[in-house]
C-alpha cells in the first residue's frame, strides 16, 4: 500500500529468529514475574546489568542476561512490538544468523557503554531496549524514506522517527543516573548499530574504511577527465559482517 510514491507498512509477517526472540523474552518475563510473586527478588540482582558487579566482581553474563528481563507488561510489550515491526524486515534482508548476531552485538554493546558511563553504579538495568534501538537505527539507515504511523494515525518517515528517538535518548542520557529508564543503553544501542553497519567495529571494516578514505584523498589531488561514472550508492552504506 502506498502513501504518495512511498511504501507504507502496517506490519510485516513475523520471521523465524524474531519469533524465537519474542518467545524467549516472554518466557523469561513469566519466570521473572512468578519468581517475584514467590518473594524472590534475586533475579534482577543476579541477571540485571549492574555496572558495579560487572566491573568489581566480573558478572560478565549480565551483559547478555539483562536483555531478557523487563520491568513490566508495558515494557516488554513495546519492546517486542518494535522487534516484530522492524526486526522482521531486517531478518529477511540479512538472514537469521546475521540478524541474531546484530541483535546481540548492539544489545551487548549498549550494555558495555552503560557500564562505562557509570562503572560503579549499583542500580540494575534491564530490558531489550538497547538492542531494540539498534534495530531501529538499522531500519532507519536501510529504509529511510519508508513511513511508519505515529500513534497509528500520523505517517512519519522512518529517518525522522529514528532521528527524534536518538535526540530524545541523547538528552535523556545526560540525566540518566537515578532514572528508571536506561537512556544510556538506548543511545548506546543506536551508536553501536551505526558503527557496526559501517564496519567500524571490526579490524577488516576499519581497514576497508581507511583504504577508501585514502583512495578518495588521492583522487581529490587529481582531476579526472572523461565521462562521468553513473551515480551509485556508496559501497559502505550498509556494511555488515
Amino acid at each position: 500500500m502506498g502513501y504518495g510514491s512511498q511504501r507504507l507498512s502496517f506490519g510485516p509477517g513475523i520471521t523465524r529468529m524474531v519469533k524465537l526472540l519474542i518467545i524467549v523474552n516472554v518466557g523469561v518475563f513469566v519466570w521473572e514475574t512468578l519468581a517475584g510473586m514467590a518473594g524472590s527478588y534475586g533475579v534482577i540482582q543476579i541477571f540485571g546489568l549492574t555496572p558495579y558487579l560487572v566491573v568489581r566482581q566480573l558478572y560478565l553474563w549480565q551483559l547478555v542476561s539483562y536483555l531478557f528481563l523487563h520491568g513490566g507488561l508495558g515494557h516488554i510489550f513495546f519492546n517486542m512490538f518494535a522487534l516484530w515491526m522492524f526486526g522482521s524486515e531486517l531478518e529477511r534482508h540479512w538472514g537469521p544468523r546475521a540478524f541474531l548476531k546484530f541483535y546481540f552485538v548492539t544489545g551487548i554493546g549498549a550494555g558495555i557503554l552503560s557500564v562505562f558511563a557509570d562503572p560503579l553504579g549499583t542500580a540494575p538495568t534491564i530490558g531489550a531496549s538497547g538492542a531494540i534501538y539498534g534495530v531501529l537505527m538499522a531500519y532507519g539507515m536501510m529504509f529511510p524514506d519508508r513511513y511508519v504511523y505515529l500513534y497509528f494515525l500520523f505517517p512519519v518517515k522512518v529517518k525522522y522517527f529514528v532521528g527524534v528517538l536518538g535526540i530524545i535518548a541523547f538528552f535523556s542520557s545526560l540525566n540518566a543516573p537515578g532514572s528508571t529508564v536506561a537512556h544510556v543503553a538506548h543511545l548506546g544501542g543506536m551508536v553501536v548499530a551505526f558503527l557496526y553497519l559501517k564496519g567500524w567495529l571490526s579490524l577488516s571494516g576499519v581497514r576497508q574504511s581507511y583504504y577508501r578514505w585514502k583512495l578518495r584523498r588521492m583522487r581529490s589531488k587529481f582531476k579526472v577527465y572523461g565521462s562521468k561514472e553513473p551515480n551509485r550508492r556508496k559501497d559502505d552504506d550498509f556494511w555488515i559482517n
